[in-house]
């Protein structure tokens, strides 16, 4: 169901709630202040008190907050993309991570009232291809308020209207002060429109990136004695090259069709030069190189119609992503003694063919839908294990449990309906179930099947006065890495996980609780709490044979509270001025399977600050800002080892946009100001780590140095 809209009315703003803004932005006010580093245009001669406010729409039942175009005028964006991330408090989110299958909606974007479908495409890749010329509006709602299942919280739902043919690029570089060579093909071209009943959208895209640095690595013992240094210079290079294109016909009588395509190619190169330091021998010198280069490619369509009392939706894909990867370490003796090394390939890809149905009707005034979806995903890999011979040629080992193939059939079915109880309260809920059959072929051959029950239930309430809440509960089944059926090595580091013929998917009740406050011609804030209660858990276990695999963790438990807030600077006397600062918080409890200690998850941040100002200086071109964020990193945890990789912590940019240069946006970023750095530490014990004895600790320092951004933006 979807409200309409209320004339434009500017929104009213409470005595006592424009004090406690201009309390926030007095508190951040002192704190560093940064922005992000792509382009943010903006618009030139617009007085502060022009600058249009949003629509005010909350005495509408189930309606949130509605941008027109002329609210984002003062950033001049250029596609939806750049709309999109000026919203006040919303924080861009391209669906969960490891989704099974297509299933029900989990992005928080729409486009006219419809889900970005692509899974390889991110949401942030197809918003960016949308001239902002095309966009009528953006609507800010609850997805509970919406008839697709799925969404709960804020969803912006992005209005367009395309007439004609337009196009747009982007050009990203990057230059650094170490080794690193420069970026120079990074960016995007894209090219839309829409004649008679066929619309289209194409695009040419680079994923360009240079990354590395040098410093010291140093090795010390039990008793904190060095008996190893490292002199490392690390130089890599990425490149993903991809042509896409978007499809739309309407064929009358409420019929419509779209089609997705995309194929790219990912080109991989890291070289790490080591000079190795003892106390008792000559040096050794190390090379430690990677490489690899994957073809990938998605196609997708639906197919919209009226069928009896509602609306059938049917939808195909069908995707793939080759691997070919190579790693091979070898330590050459300046003492003219022979050289010692290994060699570790993978060769194979995984794909997914997908799909679905999606039955839409009323009944006892509610949105209903009937969902069915079959999913068949795949992997094929051959890795291969080598040694360095006295004769410098590499022999093979044999490695049979890092080959073979895993085959996963999936059935699910899920009935959902979406209610509105009273004029501020919604409901939305589904039930279903899902049917697998995982079966694994190699040396350790193995199948079996699963039924699983999913299903979620929400509600969403909005008072008035700027402020709705929304609150689900849901059972999810998570996706599994098929890569973990089978053994891999880890060269740099001596490590080795053994395949995994008997694992399952993970299972989920996670319960979120969102909040969103409108503060009017201030902004607005929004907090997220998530409680996540976890059963089969995939991380690192031990073997009974001393090795260590991905496996199951009966249970665990996993708390996130993110706060987004932005602040504009306009009532508080710095026209074009705006303020965004996001926190989140992580917390996990699991059993740690060598200890039997409680522990948090391994891996990954579980502190955020980020920081972002902006200025566009009134009646002018330009506009400057910084951007500052910090993030704390967990440990991760292996059977004989606790290792903890740290990028920053904290990093400072600085930017200055001119939004009219010649016609083009033109960004100069001055990042990393704060010598921000590339740390890995870890500790190695003796066996087991229940045993507490350190074999010796590992501390490395890369030097990342300062990083020159530039980027130009246009259209066509």
């Amino acid at each position: 169901m979807r409200y309409p809209l209320l004339p434009n009315r500017l929104p009213k703003t409470s005595p006592h709630t424009a004090v406690i803004a201009a309390m926030l932005a007095g508190s951040v006010g002192a704190s560093p202040l940064a922005a992000q580093t792509q382009d943010e245009p903006v618009a030139k001669d617009t007085p502060p008190a022009a600058v249009p406010a949003e629509l005010d729409n909350d005495a509408v039942q189930g309606q949130g907050r509605v941008f027109p175009p002329e609210y984002f005028e003062r950033f001049a964006p250029r596609n939806a993309l750049d709309m999109v991330q000026q919203i006040p408090g919303f924080q861009l989110q391209g669906g969960r991570g490891g989704q099974r299958g297509l299933g029900q909606a989990t992005e928080n974007v729409l486009v006219n009232g419809e889900r970005l479908s692509s899974k390889s495409d991110s949401t942030r890749d197809q918003l960016s291809r949308i001239p902002a010329s095309n966009v009528v509006r953006i609507e800010v709602v609850d997805g509970v308020t919406l008839d697709l299942p799925g969404l709960t919280g804020q969803v912006a739902n992005v209005i367009t209207d395309s007439t004609g043919i337009s196009g747009q690029f982007t050009w990203r570089s990057q230059f650094r002060t170490t080794e690193v060579d420069p970026e120079w093909y990074g960016g995007e071209v894209s090219v839309s429109g829409k004649t008679g009943a066929l619309g289209f959208t194409l695009a040419l895209e680079n994923n360009n990136n240079r990354f590395g640095g040098n410093g010291p690595t140093v090795f010390r013992d039990a008793d904190g004695v060095v008996f190893e240094e490292q002199a490392t210079v690390l130089t890599g290079a990425f490149d993903r090259p991809k042509a896409s294109a978007t499809l739309s016909y309407d064929f009358g009588n409420e019929i419509a069709a779209n089609l997705n395509a995309n194929y790219g190619r990912t080109y991989f190169l890291r070289v790490e030069e080591e000079t190795r330091f003892f106390p008792d021998r000559l040096p050794v010198l190390r090379e430690n190189i990677e490489d690899g280069g994957s073809p990938e490619y998605e196609i997708g369509g639906d197919i919209a119609f009226p069928l009896g009392p509602g609306r059938m939706k049917l939808i195909a894909l069908e995707a793939y992503d080759g691997e070919v990867n190579s790693n091979t370490v070898v330590d050459t003796p300046t003492d003219d003694t022979f050289g010692t090394g290994s060699r570790f390939t993978v060769d194979g890809g995984s794909g997914e063919r997908i799909g679905r149905f999606e039955y839409n009707w009323q009944m006892w005034k509610a949105e209903w839908q009937l969902a069915g979806e079959a999913a068949f995903n795949r992997l094929d890999q051959t890795a291969r294990l080598f040694e360095l011979t006295p004769a410098g040629e590499f022999d093979e080992i044999d490695f049979p449990e890092g080959s073979g193939g895993v085959r996963e059939a999936r059935y699910e079915t899920t009935v959902s309906i979406s209610k509105p109880l009273t004029p501020q309260l919604a409901l939305q809920a589904s039930a279903g179930a899902e049917f697998s059959r995982i079966e694994q072929t190699g040396s350790a051959a193995n199948a079996r099947s699963f039924q699983r029950p999913k299903g979620a239930v929400s509600l969403a309430w909005q008072p008035g006065g700027g402020l709705d809440l929304s609150l689900e509960l849901e059972r999810r089944v998570g996706q599994l890495s098929f890569g973990d059926f089978l053994a891999q090595v880890f060269l740099d580091q001596d490590n080795e996980n053994a395949g995994n013929n008997e694992l399952v998917p993970s299972q989920t009740w996670e319960l979120t609780l969102e909040a969103n406050k409108n503060f009017g011609p201030w902004g607005s804030t929004s907090l997220v709490v998530e409680q996540r209660w976890i059963e089969d858990l995939v991380d690192l276990v031990p073997l009974a044979n001393g090795g260590e695999a991905r496996g199951n963790i009966d249970k665990a438990r996993r708390t996130e509270i993110e706060s987004t807030t932005t602040l504009r600077l306009d009532p508080a006397g710095l026209a074009g001025g705006q303020l965004d600062l996001r926190l989140e918080y992580e917390e996990g409890e699991v059993r740690d399977p060598v200890t039997g200690d409680l522990r948090d998850f391994s891996f990954g941040v579980d502190r955020e600050v980020e920081i972002d100002f902006r200025h566009d200086v009134p009646n002018t071109d330009f506009a400057y800002g910084a951007g500052f964020i910090y993030q704390r990193f967990r440990p991760g945890f292996r059977l004989s080892q606790i290792a903890r990789g740290i990028d920053g912590p904290s990093f400072l940019d600085l930017f200055v946009e001119h939004k009219d240069l010649f016609g083009l946006t033109v960004n100069f970023t001055l990042a990393n100001v704060l010598n921000g750095r590339d740390r890995f530490e870890r500790t190695v014990f003796d066996g087991p780590r229940r045993d507490n004895i350190v074999l010796f600790t590992e501390d490395r320092d890369i030097k990342i140095g300062p990083l020159f951004r530039f980027s130009v933006s246009g259209n066509f």
